[in-house]
């Protein structure tokens, strides 16, 4: 690789809640305000799991744990509330970018050979919208989202076209990287061939990501040398 060459050789894709930014309570409490608006449904969502799940997944728990009908009209009246009630919250609570993502993203020196995309649990409405908040959607311009499968480990290879599409190369699976705060990122990661990169900025601390097995392990990426000394970029 050349560099100034213009071709982009490192794939880097983010996991958003818990790795980019922090949005402190925002879309549970826009899902409980969705089930509520949808069936007249009051409760916390507590016993469901969020952390790394994608929202099409969430809805459909949310539907069998209270014995709805797991059609398309009940999941898209599901997205339809939580996508009107996420800007409030939003704007309510709040979002945190955190340790070291803002230079990690807006680092000149390898911007030329590193492209930045997503491959989030989130609907891709969703996503724009907490990154909004966020100032950092704009960094993004390509990523695989919960439209395209309710199962994350499927996700991985839209990403991959994507970012092939975008920049005008194949990126090789050993030069791509998922990163992300739970483990059901790194089995993302693992299931499409690529290399995986696990911080303990979410629910799951160091020794809870480490078992499962990823590349590399992070507390946060506040030391943004190490990072880049771990992707090879």
């Amino acid at each position: 690789m050349v560099k100034g060459s213009g071709m982009k050789t490192t794939l880097l894709l983010w996991d958003i809640d818990g790795t980019l930014i922090n949005a402190q309570g925002s879309g549970l409490e826009a899902l409980r305000d969705a089930i509520l608006a949808a069936f007249g449904i009051v409760d916390t969502l507590q016993a469901i799991e969020l952390a790394g799940r994608t929202d099409r997944w969430i809805f459909r728990q949310m539907l069998r744990a209270f014995r709805l009908a797991e059609t398309e009209p009940h999941f898209s009246a599901l997205e339809t509330h939580y996508l009107a009630a996420l800007p409030g919250r939003l704007q309510e609570r709040g979002v945190r970018v955190l340790p070291g993502i803002a230079p990690i993203l807006t680092d000149q020196e390898r911007r030329e050979r590193v492209a930045h995309g997503l491959l989030t649990g989130n609907l891709r409405k969703g996503a724009a919208l907490k990154l909004g908040h966020g100032g950092l959607w704009p960094h993004f311009p390509f990523g695989a989202f919960a439209d395209d499968s309710e199962n994350r480990n499927d996700l991985g290879p839209f990403a991959a076209r994507r970012a092939g599409e975008h920049c005008g190369n194949v990126f090789a699976a050993e030069r791509t990287w998922v990163i992300g705060d739970t483990p059901h990122d790194v089995a993302c990661g693992k299931a499409a061939g690529f290399r995986t990169l696990a911080i303990a900025t979410g629910r799951h601390s160091e020794a809870e990501l480490a078992a499962a097995s990823p590349d590399a392990v992070f507390r946060d990426l506040s030391d943004t040398a190490a990072f880049w000394k771990a992707v090879a970029a």
